[in-house]
């Protein structure tokens, strides 16, 4: 799939492969940007002296490195391999497979519409870049929300081979929140009380929400869903679920997020 740039910008962080080792630095590929050329010198390989290159390079390595400087005019980009941590380095390759994992998956989409990739992309690649910040965000939300998706989308010819793709390939992602219910009944059969509020938390949705004992009379409610605003929704029903039953037995009870 084509680049969507031609160069990238200075303080981001791009994937790259070395070709070429000198004494003075190496030269890489950005695997981002159809190929182009970019330099790291020496003094940008590693914190402190580097005595030999090849201890740190070799050719056909990949690496991630952060861009210092890119002038278009010169057809130049410099890189450093020293001003990247190892979280920065481990998010970029992920991002980084994620996006080659994307590229496939449209190349499924223009198979099943019998159309050329390029053509493919040309019409909708883009768009899907700028709408959801990458195409395999697309391919999460068309997972995960396939009826959102195709009402943002309209009829397109596009939309369905697309929500197919998606849907065969890929678990929607998960988000998890969690919060702390307080529970309490003096009465004598307090103990049957607490059980069935805590049970009427369950039911508003059981494959989503979960609880456990933490020390009465606390205990921990977590609740699963596809979207961080779908599962602050779904806790929010269950904690008004329970404190509503345990009130209604006399008892009383809080909940805070943890």
């Amino acid at each position: 799939m084509p680049a969507r740039a031609e160069y990238p910008t200075e303080g981001d962080f791009v994937v790259a492969t070395v070709t070429s080792i000198r004494n003075f630095g190496a030269f890489v590929k950005l695997d981002q940007f159809n190929d182009r050329e970019a330099f790291i010198h020496l003094s940008e390989v590693a914190p402190g002296w580097v005595k030999f290159i090849r201890d740190h390079l070799r050719e056909g390595q990949k690496i991630v490195a952060r861009v210092l400087r890119v002038d278009p005019g010169k057809g130049q980009v410099d890189l450093s391999l020293k001003r990247i941590n190892d979280h920065q380095r481990r998010e970029k390759i992920q991002g980084w497979k994620n996006e080659q994992r994307a590229a496939r998956l449209l190349a499924v989409v223009a198979e099943g519409m019998g159309r050329d990739l390029e053509a493919v992309d040309a019409e909708v690649g883009g768009a899907l870049v700028d709408r959801y910040g990458s195409l395999f965000h697309a391919f999460e939300v068309a997972s995960a929300e396939p009826k959102a998706f195709a009402k943002e989308h309209g009829r397109s010819a596009w939309v369905p081979v697309f929500l197919k793709v998606a849907k065969e390939n890929l678990v929607p992602p998960r988000v998890t929140i969690l919060g702390i219910l307080e529970v309490r009944d003096p009465s004598a059969d307090g103990l049957e009380h607490v059980r069935a509020a805590l049970l009427e938390a369950e039911k508003v949705d059981p494959a989503a929400i979960t609880v456990q004992y933490v020390g009465a009379p606390r205990y921990r409610i977590q609740a699963e869903g596809t979207q961080y605003k779908a599962a602050e929704e779904i806790l929010r029903h269950a904690t008004e679920a329970a404190l509503g039953k345990i009130k209604g037995f006399g008892g009383e009870g809080s909940f805070s997020r943890a």
